[in-house]
């Protein structure tokens, strides 16, 4: 991969990249399940509305429309789970505690080796950031 660019931005799992000759990181992923409204013009008020509480199965659940300021007279919404991470999954958050971190720690000691390769993102640099901070 050395030899195609000056310089490269990867941004996918730190662990991944060296073929997890270290160990593996783990990760949170996500599993959606969407619904068609037919005859709602507004379920929740919000794009994204967050459930924390213990006794929500789901995390969080979307109405695509208002992303867009959407006038239909129905509405799609996604209900979003959270579920542990395995491989062939998408992976979308690191779980940071005290083994995940040392174990990303000795891969970022690899990863300032590659100076051609820009390490960056939730899951290249393994740190959880805020959509507010990406932005």
């Amino acid at each position: 991969m050395d030899n195609i660019a000056s310089k490269i931005i990867y941004t996918g799992m730190i662990d991944e990249y060296y073929n997890y000759s270290l160990g593996q990181l783990e990760y949170r992923s996500l599993r959606f399940e969407t619904e068609y409204l037919p005859d709602t013009d507004d379920f929740q008020g919000n794009a994204v509305v967050n459930y924390t509480d213990a006794e929500t199965p789901f995390t969080r659940i979307l109405e695509h429309k208002h992303f867009e300021f959407g006038k239909q007279t129905d509405t799609v919404i996604t209900y979003e789970y959270s579920q542990k991470w395995q491989k062939g999954a998408s992976p979308y958050y690191p779980i940071n505690n005290d083994r995940n971190n040392s174990l990303a720690s000795k891969y970022f000691d690899l990863a300032t080796q590659k100076k051609k390769v820009i390490f960056g993102g939730r899951l290249a640099e393994y740190k959880y950031y805020d959509m507010h901070q990406i932005v």
